[in-house]
């Protein structure tokens, strides 16, 4: 995703979804996003949770198959949540000020938030009650 401060400079989000239980891992700003960060997120991920057993990325809606428009759905979902919730809603002066809203509103997302889909249950809640019952189905357990 991108979007850009007051004074026009553009900046860009890495944003990473568990297609389990809607738990946003980790959304990174920056100005861009060389190669090597980009694999040190999922490799920062993996040091808490593991390697997941699949990778789903979502390189935009102009790869998307025809006839498939919820080819991705959860990460457009939580894309839109974003984009809204926070992109939107905030006027940035600085990339640190749009980092600290980001983590707030990541909190919120994932620990306040109950989500109808995961029965009533925020991702966190939905994350650790099939974790400790051994159902979990997440790619990053």
């Amino acid at each position: 995703m991108h979007d850009a401060l007051i004074y026009g400079r553009h900046f860009r989000s890495f944003n990473v979804v568990d297609d389990f239980n809607r738990e946003a891992l980790s959304i990174e700003t920056d100005l861009n996003f060389p190669a090597q960060r980009v694999v040190r997120v999922p490799d920062r991920i993996a040091a808490n949770r593991g390697y997941p057993v699949m990778l789903r990325m979502d390189n935009g809606l102009e790869f998307i198959k025809p006839g498939k428009p919820t080819q991705n759905a959860f990460i457009e979902r939580f894309n839109r949540t974003y984009r809204t919730e926070i992109l939107d809603f905030y006027l940035f002066r600085t990339l640190n000020e749009v980092r600290e809203i980001t983590e707030r509103g990541l909190s919120e997302y994932n620990c306040e938030r109950p989500h109808e889909s995961l029965n009533n249950m925020t991702p966190e809640e939905y994350h650790l009650q099939h974790h400790k019952a051994g159902l979990s189905k997440s790619a990053w357990n």
